[in-house]
């Protein structure tokens, strides 16, 4: 068969793309959810078909040729481009239809997916969410891996092979026990942050890095500070803790009307030429046809951002 003649399965090229991008053969295994010995099967009959070595294999790593290198983004096109072609075929008629699987972050999600859920049912009536909450570092590696379609994250990330499409800039709100002298002030400077017990999120929470900076830009280290011993997983618990008088944290705003209507808790807000907030977008893979779909979701979700923040106020 020469070269003209083979045409490789999609299947093929995903087994090829999970490959270069896992350098594992165990863990691409797993992430397609096939066997090893078929994973093996399938890239050889790929580079047979092309009469090419795409994956250089030995006991200890996995390297990509560099004619693995060249053909890649090709390969990520080429599924990208099918998985196109099946939302579309999924739905009716017109953009966003059928299937669409978006990563959110844990501090977006349960804020703001009421809202973007019942929009969607409202807007696009045909398009099938699928939703993955994780950290940003996870939903990245899953972007990169074809594993969803896009993400919602705090952006710049800065990643290459990604494209992000800024939606919108979301300010950050003090949240303090409701007897504290903060309570409900709308004047707070960055300064302010040296004089609070600071409740901090884990490691790997991309708001922990942002309020960290935050924390830097007042000349202020708050790992020095015994209190910061105290984490915790999720928003919700460091609520918890704030209405025991625990200590202090800052939030985004679209968590406000959620997380701090239980008893105990107040707000402040920092003044309005205080530049305290974050920026809000959509990653995708740069090779991927959906961008029109992306730009459509943008909107809808900064829709519905606008929505929650005006519940806030």
């Amino acid at each position: 068969m020469s070269i003209k003649e083979y045409r490789p399965t999609l299947a093929q090229l995903r087994t090829f793309v999970t490959i270069a991008e896992n350098k594992h053969f165990g863990t691409a295994a797993t992430k397609l959810n096939i066997s090893q010995p078929s994973l093996s099967q399938a890239l050889v009959a790929l580079e047979t078909g092309l009469n090419i070595q795409l994956i250089e294999r030995s006991t200890r790593r996995v390297i990509v040729t560099p004619a693995g290198e060249k053909l890649l983004p090709l390969a990520k096109a080429t599924l990208d481009a099918a998985d196109n072609f099946l939302a579309h075929a999924h739905g009716a008629t017109g953009t966003l239809s059928g299937p669409l699987a978006i990563g959110i972050i844990p501090t977006i999600a349960p804020y703001l997916l009421p809202t973007i859920i019942d929009l969607v049912r409202e807007r696009y009536p045909e398009l099938e969410l699928q939703i993955i909450e994780d950290q940003t570092k996870h939903l990245l590696q899953m972007l990169r891996d074809g594993a969803i379609d896009c993400a919602l994250v705090a952006v710049p990330t800065s990643t290459a092979g990604l494209n992000e499409i800024s939606l919108y800039e979301e300010k950050f709100r003090m949240v303090v026990p409701s007897n504290h002298k903060y309570a409900g002030r709308e004047d707070l400077v960055l300064d302010d942050i040296k004089d609070i017990s600071l409740l901090l999120l884990d490691d790997g929470h991309c708001l922990r890095d942002q309020v960290v900076d935050l924390c830097r830009q007042a000349e202020y280290n708050p790992m020095t500070a015994s209190h910061t011993e105290t984490r915790a997983s999720s928003l919700t618990t460091v609520m918890q803790l704030i209405a025991s008088n625990l200590g202090c944290t800052v939030i985004p705003e679209s968590a406000v009307p959620i997380e701090c209507s239980r008893p105990g808790v107040a707000t402040a807000k920092f003044a309005p030429s205080v530049s305290a907030a974050r920026r809000v977008g959509i990653v995708h893979r740069g090779s991927s046809t959906r961008s029109d779909d992306f730009t459509l979701l943008g909107e809808l979700i900064t829709d519905a951002f606008r929505h929650v923040i005006a519940q806030s106020q």
